[in-house]
């Protein structure tokens, strides 16, 4: 069957459709943005009917458990494209996450995230490489914080808070290893253009926004 894609603003508005931890845990984010609200797992069921036909799932009618995780592509409201994993960069930035692909062509564009209750975050799997993704913190220069796909397990490196905003339509991603917002470097150069790195102290615009869609079978 074809893969389906379907905005998931459906999924937090109340109708419409739309196109073990390593390490102690987190506490648990601090209030949200203005304008924007924290995202729990429930509310990312993923919602592609059985005949491949686009179903939109209310707030209301959202599983009370979320027990898969959910096959997401990740698309940058600031350029328009979608997130992907670098698997044939050279070290050290193998596994990078850089939004530049104009379609989603397949697991190098899909993310699996995966809800974990007990600290009310997020592990992001590249279903590229199967590796989780981690903010590099200790990566120097214009590097720093950079989000890398390289992970065989989940710690406080690899853990997100997920918001969204019901206005824009738009989610955004802060890290809870240094506290920042996962924003697209769009005025990078060279191999780094369009990386994803956790490094903004608030949402300031549409560089810290992305817009998520559910990958249906």
């Amino acid at each position: 069957m074809t893969s389906v894609f379907l905005s998931l603003s459906a999924l937090l508005a109340t109708s419409a459709l739309a196109a073990p931890m390593a390490g102690a845990a987190p506490a648990g984010p601090a209030a949200a943005p203005s304008g924007w609200e924290a995202v729990d797992g429930t509310e990312l069921a993923r919602i592609a009917g059985q005949d491949g036909t686009p179903k939109a799932t209310t707030r209301e009618g959202v599983s009370a458990t979320a027990e898969e995780p959910e096959l997401l592509a990740v698309q940058s409201a600031r350029n328009g494209r979608f997130t992907a994993t670098e698997v044939n960069y050279a070290a050290p930035n193998t596994g990078a996450l850089r939004a530049r692909s104009t379609e989603v062509g397949g697991s190098w564009e899909g993310f699996a995230f995966e809800w974990d209750e007990a600290s009310a975050t997020y592990a992001l799997r590249s279903l590229a490489n199967n590796q989780y993704v981690a903010v590099e913190k200790n990566y120097t220069g214009s590097a720093q914080n950079l989000l890398r796909a390289r992970s065989a397990s989940v710690g406080g490196w690899e853990r997100f808070y997920l918001y969204y905003n019901e206005e824009l339509d738009r989610y955004a991603l802060q890290s809870t290893l240094n506290g920042l917002f996962v924003a697209m470097e769009n005025s990078y150069t060279g191999s780094l253009q369009y990386a994803l790195r956790a490094r903004s102290t608030a949402i300031t615009g549409s560089w810290e926004e992305f817009t998520l869609y559910g990958i249906g079978t």
